[in-house]
């Protein structure tokens, strides 16, 4: 345990942003006391591993840095300073050695975030940093003192605010502190890696609802992406929608729908298709034929029989199996999405991740401006600004 000097920093959020900054300030020898609204710290991490904790991911820093889109220059030197190799570093330094999948995702050889965040707390403890649950932050008074709902005070010489988007707000973060930072610049909160509703019809929603459509291809505009989807009874969800879910939104936010093509067959070549079509059928369903002959299960034929009741009666068949369109009509809710996009602007932080109209007030995570794909490329921007902002707040103490 390091040794402390007089000063007190308060970190609101105990996410893991809000840990890395912890772990970051209590290492210079400054007290950190981290206030958590909800009965325990690390709830959406925790989450997130519940299906294998992907942390980060292996390619190389500058494919990386361009996952982020908009945000990727802005980010960079953050990602730069903490990159996934340190980020990997720092698991095994934890007890938590890691391996990288087949995809080039980076997991812990647990695979899950319970034993990580164990061996992380019982660090933290050992630096002295005092975690204090179910304490929800109300804002600031004239004197720039911290209000708690419970009605107590508390004064810091430097605030980080790791308080996460708005997306599962049941594990913590609702978006709520918006309403607290008035006179701070916020670009709208907005759902990432999310699901699209999908007009379907009855017939479709009752036999299909809750199947996967697996080893696909989606397309929108230039780009394309491979994986699986679920059909829901609402419309559509999963990893390759997620991947292309940003494109999708701005599209609908611009012309009120976006059109998804699916690949339905993405290893069957276009010509080996037409030749398999152009059999005769001898006497076989459509839904016979497009399982037997041409491979599809049976939301696939589902989804090719939808549209061809619909508006694609004059398609080919082989057009629908190669390029079946989905209209999106909206999002789904941010209360159902992995992440969010939008948050505090990036005019409003300086370099360190202090807010420009509050001078000793940093941010970091999710609250900030930034969106990514699935991946690991979500906690590693966690884990970087939060490394970051608590590299900032020491300085900052320092000048002071």
């Amino acid at each position: 345990m390091p040794e402390m000097n007089n000063q007190t920093v308060a970190i609101i959020g105990g996410g893991p942003a809000g840990l890395m900054a912890a772990e970051v300030v209590a290492a210079a020898g400054i007290r950190v006391r981290l206030f958590e609204r909800m009965p325990s710290v690390g709830r959406k991490f925790l989450m997130a591993g519940r299906g294998g904790l992907n942390i980060t991911h292996s390619e190389p820093l500058d494919a990386f840095r361009a996952r982020y889109g908009e945000a990727a220059c802005w980010l960079a030197p953050y990602l730069e300073a903490f990159p996934p190799s340190a980020l990997v570093a720092w698991c095994a330094a934890l007890g938590q050695p890691t391996f990288i999948g087949s995809s080039g995702r980076i997991f812990p050889e647990a695979m899950k975030a319970s034993p990580l965040l164990r061996a992380w707390l019982n660090r933290l403890a050992g630096m002295g940093v005092e975690i204090v649950t179910r304490a929800e932050w109300t804002g600031f008074d004239d004197a720039g003192m911290l209000l708690f709902k419970d009605g107590s005070r508390q004064k810091a010489d430097a605030v980080l605010l790791a308080l996460g988007g708005a997306s599962w707000p049941r594990l913590g973060a609702d978006g709520g502190w918006q309403a607290l930072l008035p006179d701070i610049a916020v670009s709208p909160l907005r759902p990432a890696n999310c699901g699209f509703y999908i007009a379907w019809s009855d017939i479709l929603r009752h036999r299909h609802a809750g199947a996967p459509l697996k080893r696909i291809a989606l397309r929108f505009g230039d780009a394309v992406r491979r994986g699986e989807a679920v059909i829901t009874a609402q419309g559509i969800e999963g990893g390759a929608v997620y991947a292309l879910s940003a494109a999708l939104r701005e599209a609908i936010s611009r012309d009120g729908q976006a059109i998804l093509q699916v690949d339905l067959r993405p290893d069957l070549e276009p010509t080996a298709l037409a030749e398999i079509v152009a059999e005769p059928r001898r006497g076989a369903s459509l839904a016979n034929f497009l399982r037997k002959r041409v491979g599809l299960s049976p939301v696939a034929i589902g989804l090719v029989q939808e549209a061809l009741h619909n508006s694609a009666a004059a398609e080919s068949l082989e057009r629908l199996v190669k390029s079946l369109p989905l209209v999106l009509t909206a999002p789904f809710d941010i209360e159902r999405a992995i992440s969010t996009a939008g948050g505090i602007a990036r005019d409003a932080l300086d370099e360190h991740l202090m807010l420009r109209r509050r001078p000793g007030v940093f941010a970091a995570g999710e609250m900030l401006d930034w969106e990514a794909p699935t991946g690991g490329y979500l906690l590693q921007a966690c884990f970087a600004t939060g490394f970051a902002a608590g590299h900032g707040i020491t300085a900052w103490l320092a000048r002071k």
